[in-house]
Parts: structure tokens; sequence; C-alpha cells
């Protein structure tokens, strides 16, 4: 009977502007097959709510798949031993970081447990004790030992279960189509009036004409589980397969908040991984040469006199992974990142790992030297078995999966060196959302990297327990309160027509177009990311950031000019203008932010002639001033117009404090009263 449903929606269409287009109605479509849009699925069907799709490029594209680290963390409540711990106390570690709302701190603490259970329950092996403790450990902003991992793969383990649920529950998933645009519709007249999503129009990939490519999923709810926008960057450690959709959404009129707050941080490049914990830890031979290879020397002992301070800072590297200009005076952990990227970026050259040779500052008559370690740094190694003579051999003690993964991908740390640099790894903004994770689009939810729930310093591991948590409230708000069914086709066709057919030619006229300028994805994308890593990443300033949005804009008109040359590339142009349009929004954020007053805090440096450098040798580009903490109780939120970004700055929300006398609770509960 099912399978018969199905075969009934597949030959239903929506007719609009004189065309037909394939349609598929549901109550709630979610778009992104990573562990926040699967666990919304699975959520939605867990409390009553079937009538649903998950929508996908490919299962196999995705962040949550393909990225980790030596130890990737999954943050909750501590689990284990007689440590003080309470969802108070965690609400109020992730507040502390600043720029975060607390209601959301206090629901992403309260339901960090049951999204941690649930995928125990499922199969991610955590690790737990004989007594079934799970124990944990402090990662970095963390006053407790809140963390928990199941290795390097832990996002892959949870997205691998959790799609294994979406399956076992028979859950429709539509692989091979790309959003171009979020279906929406006007409601209510003048102060009343708002915007309210019905549905998405997507690509079929697969699709060898315009007649073809085109299908409308027709739904009540869309969940928003695109991930961040990771397309922006040149730089970047997310899988190049993971490109996101913000910028649809901006096109709709969703707010962005925190959209100036990202993460950077030291990782490979042609196999994109994070190089933290572990694979610091092991003090490699960080060495920089030019483009072909010669001219290779160790670049950091130039900058650090005291060779055991150096090799401090790289220890320290691994628990103070991203980039944070706090710790780049007295020779702190994150001069390092400044060092890679004046290599790189400033001079041109190539910055590597070496996990073959000890820095020679770590020798003695040609063999390793303890000796040289401060106190921190020896007994951890000594406590992990990792006085070993070189650094592949320490690694091969403490953390042997680090070791596999990059051998798994053709690379053998035990035989060459690493290419490195400063790379894009966490957009801790996003889409902003209510305490249901639904957008001021109603009945659009973004949930996971893409919703910006995060502030400024958020603890590690925190972004994979968001995910789970709020994909979970949506599902729940949803399934409680969303539930009417997608109108019939006569009326979708009035409310939906004009917007399809204007999206579509917007296609079609690019196919059509009588020029000699031929769209080109790698050069367009080259340009937009090359743009971003130099003007909207870890270094940035006022200056840069306003030539980087003229620059976008202009690629922006001249890509509205482009011929696209064949069918196959079309979803390609909608994606180019889609990330321009995100680029725009977001370094737009960045240049509000210092015009009024916004300096150097979270991941990012913002260079100040009233400044102060690390080192007197550094450039000028350095040159920066600490934040003012009063931004912190602010919240930034942007929203485009096509016309240009509008801001609209707020006192942060405090953590709530509620009544908790269960009667009262209970009733609240029952009466559904708690659906604010």
């Amino acid at each position: 009977m099912k399978e018969e449903m199905m075969e009934k929606k597949a030959e239903e269409r929506l007719a609009a502007g004189g065309r037909q287009y394939r349609l598929y109605s549901m109550n709630t479509i979610v778009v992104g097959s990573g562990a926040a849009g699967l666990n919304a699925a699975a959520s939605l069907y867990k409390n009553g709510q079937k009538d649903i799709a998950i929508l996908t490029e490919g299962l196999r594209m995705g962040t949550s798949l393909n990225t980790g680290s030596d130890k990737q963390t999954y943050y909750k409540l501590t689990t284990s031993g007689s440590e003080s711990d309470s969802v108070r106390k965690m609400a109020a570690t992730l507040f502390d970081g600043g720029s975060m709302d607390g209601d959301l701190a206090l629901i992403e603490a309260a339901l960090s447990l049951r999204g941690f259970y649930h995928l125990v329950d499922i199969g991610v092996p955590f690790p737990c004790n004989p007594y079934g403790e799970y124990a944990g450990y402090k990662t970095d902003h963390d006053p407790n030992r809140r963390g928990s991992s199941a290795g390097p793969l832990t996002s892959k383990f949870m997205t691998e279960q959790l799609l294994k649920e979406v399956q076992l529950y028979g859950i429709r998933i539509f692989d091979g189509y790309q959003v171009i645009e979020i279906l929406t519709q006007k409601t209510g007249v003048g102060e009343t009036s708002e915007t309210r999503a019905r549905g998405v129009l997507a690509m079929d990939v697969r699709a060898k004409t315009p007649k073809d490519a085109f299908v409308v999923f027709a739904a009540e709810n869309v969940i928003w589980a695109t991930g961040s926008e990771a397309g922006m960057y040149e730089a970047s450690v997310y899988p190049v397969s993971q490109t996101g959709a913000t910028g649809a959404a901006f096109r709709t009129g969703a707010r962005g908040k925190n959209l100036t707050e990202s993460q950077y941080g030291i990782a490979s490049l042609g196999f994109r991984w994070n190089l933290s914990g572990t694979y610091q830890q092991v003090l490699p031979r960080y060495v920089s040469t030019k483009p072909d290879g010669s001219d290779e020397k160790e670049f950091l002992e130039e900058y650090f006199p005291d060779k055991r301070k150096l090799l401090l800072a790289i220890f320290l590297k691994g628990y103070q992974w991203p980039f944070d200009p706090r710790k780049t005076g007295d020779f702190g952990s994150s001069l390092i990142d400044l060092l890679v990227y004046q290599e790189t970026v400033l001079k041109g050259r190539r910055v590597f790992l070496d996990y073959t040779r000890n820095p020679s500052c770590l020798e003695k008559d040609g063999h390793f030297d303890p000796e040289m370690l401060e106190q921190e740094a020896y007994e951890y190694l000594a406590n992990s078995d990792g006085l070993h003579e070189t650094p592949i051999h320490r690694l091969q003690h403490m953390n042997p999966a680090a070791i596999d993964l990059y051998r798994a991908h053709g690379i053998d740390l035990s035989s060459r060196m690493l290419e490195i640099g400063v790379c894009a790894q966490h957009n801790n903004g996003g889409l902003a959302g209510n305490i249901w994770w639904e957008s001021n689009i109603r009945h659009l939810f973004p949930v996971g990297e893409v919703n910006g729930s995060h502030g400024v310093y958020r603890p590690g591991g925190s972004a994979l327990n968001s995910g789970q948590v709020g994909s979970m409230r949506a599902a729940v708000f949803i399934a409680n309160r969303y539930r009417d069914h997608v109108p019939e086709e006569a009326e979708l066709s009035v409310i939906l027509g004009t917007q399809i057919g204007e999206t579509v030619s917007f296609g079609e006229a690019a196919l059509s177009r009588d020029t000699e300028e031929v769209f080109d994805v790698r050069r367009e994308k080259k340009l937009l990311g090359s743009r971003m890593s130099e003007n909207g990443a870890c270094i940035r300033s006022l200056e840069g950031a306003g030539k980087a949005i003229a620059e976008a804009r202009a690629q922006l008109e001249a890509l509205l000019q482009k011929k696209v040359g064949k069918i196959q590339d079309l979803r390609h142009y909608y994606r180019v203008r889609d990330l321009l349009v995100s680029q725009i929004v977001y370094l737009s954020a960045i240049r509000d932010y210092i015009e009024r007053g916004g300096v150097s805090r979270g991941s990012y440096l913002v260079t100040d002639p009233n400044g102060e450098k690390p080192l007197p040798e550094l450039p000028e580009l350095f040159r920066f001033r600490t934040e003012d903490p009063g931004f912190r109780e602010k919240i930034q939120e942007a929203e485009y117009t096509g016309a240009g970004v509008q801001f609209f700055w707020r006192e942060r929300r405090m953590i709530p404090e509620e009544d908790e006398w269960f009667e009262k609770v209970w009733k609240d509960f029952r009466e559904g009263n708690f659906y604010q």
C-alpha cells in the first residue's frame, strides 16, 4: 500500500506558467542528509508525523559523514564520576561564550543527554566503563569533563547509524536533488503580514533536458539541514562535496545571526582534516618550502627564542586548536596559526607537518630529548605512553587511528610530509531561529550547523550536540503544532506558480543567452573562494571587507549576464549565485561589526592600527586590539534585501528562570502550553 501511494505521488503534476512539473507533496520535507537532517526525520517519525521525506544531493556528500579530528568530541552533561554538574551549569558554560541566547543555551544543556543516549541506543560506540558510566574529558572552553568521543569519526558513526534508523522506519529519501528555491507564501496584511515556507523547488541532477530538470516538493514545513556555507572559502577543511545552501534562505528573507563568528584552524589540504589533539601533542616538525618544494626550513624557530616555549606552543595547539587572537601573545599556541598564515598567504610558500622527524630543538645528539619539554607536555606524553623517538612513533602509541585515517586516504605519515594551511572549519553563526529552531520565515526550520545558535566561543563538540537537540526540537514542534495537509494542486498552482516560473526562467535564460561569456564554475568558485579566505576568514579589516563586498557584487552582476553551456552546469549556476549572495551578506556583517567598533575576538583578528602586534617583526596586518566585553551581550542579525543588507542589533536573551514546580510543569505539558 505504501509503495502504491508513493507511485501515485510520483505521477502528480503541478501546472505553473503553462508548464507541468513533477510534484511530490508531504507534511514535512527535510533538506539535507547529515546528522541533523537524519535525526530530524527520525524524530518526526517517532513523534507520529510520518508524512515526511528527505531531500539530498547525495547521501555521501555532507560534512557530518566526511569530517572529524584526532578525537572528535560530542559535548553533553557530565555522565561519570563524582564531579558536580547540572543543566544550569552547562547552560551557563554555553552562555558564557558570549553572544549566545540564554534560552537556547538552556535547551541545548537540558536535552544534551536525551540526544546523546539516543545515539548510544542506535549504535554509536561511545565508551563507557563496566558500571555504565560514560567517561568524559575536558574540551576547550569546558570547566567540566563533558566531552565524549567515539574516535576520529564520531560524526561519521552518528550519520551512519541515523541513516540506518531512517531506513528502518521506511522514510522516503529523494537522492540526487539540489534545492534551488525555497517556495513561500505571504499571508496577512500590514503589521500582521508574514512569509511562510510552502516547500522547495529542486533540480534533478541526472536530468538531460530542462523539461525534466525541475521538481516541486510541496510541504507544510521545511527543515533546512544544509550545513555551513562551506563553498564560500578556498582554504577550507570542509569536504569538497559540502557547499551549503544558506544563500537560498537569505534570498527568501530568512535572517542571519552572528554571521561574523566562525572558527578557523590548522588543517591538511590534500585530504581535508582538522589537525588538532594528538596530531599536535606528538610534537611534529613544522616545515616551510618554496612552491617547488625547495628551500626547506623549520620557520617557527625564527620567532621563538625560547625553544621550550616553542615546543609548548605546538603541544598546546592540540588542546587549543581553533585560532584565537587572545592566544597569540607571550608566544601562545595561536601565534603558530599567524606564522603559518604568513608563510602560505603572505609569502606564497608551502607549509608541512613532518611526523618522521623531531623539531630540531627537541633533539640532543640526534635523538629525542624529553628534557626539553615543559612539565605539562612531559607529563601528558609520559602518562599517554608517548615518550618515543619520533612523532610518528609517538602517534602510533597514543592514537593509531589517527595514522590509519590518513592511510585510508592514500597518505602515509611515516614516509611523507603533510601539507597544511589555516582553514575555515565551523560557522558559529548562521540562520536565526527561535526556541523551536523556527526561522522568521514561518514553517522553515534551520537545524544543524546552518542554525546560528552558537555564540563567540563554544565548547569543543557542542556543535554535534546542538545539531541533535535542534533537529529534535523542530520535529517535536512540527508533530504537535504544524500537522496540516498540503493544499490541492489547483491551490498550489495559484500560491506558487509565479515563484516557480521566475526561478525556472532565470535558469533557462542563462541556457539560451546569446553571448560569448560562458559560465565557468571552477573559475567562479576560485574567485569567490579566494576572496573570502583573504578578507572574511581569520584575518580581517574594514578596508578588506569593503573591497571584497564590491568585488562580490561585481561578480554577481557579471554572472547574471553569462551563458550556461549545458544543462549539467545549470545547477552550479544557481549555486554560485547563492554563494555570492551569502558572501555579500557575510562580508557585510563583518563590515558592520567593525564599523560599530568590533575588534578581534573568537577565531579572527581584525587589523587595527591602534592595536599591538604579538611580535615586533610581524607585519602591520597582525596589529590588533582584543575584544570589548560589551559586544558579548549583543547579537547581530542580518536580512538580505537584494539591494543591500539590513542589520538589527539586540541584547541577547538571558537564561530563563523558570518555575520548576512539578505540578505546574505537568499541567502545562498535558495542555501543550509550553509550545510558545
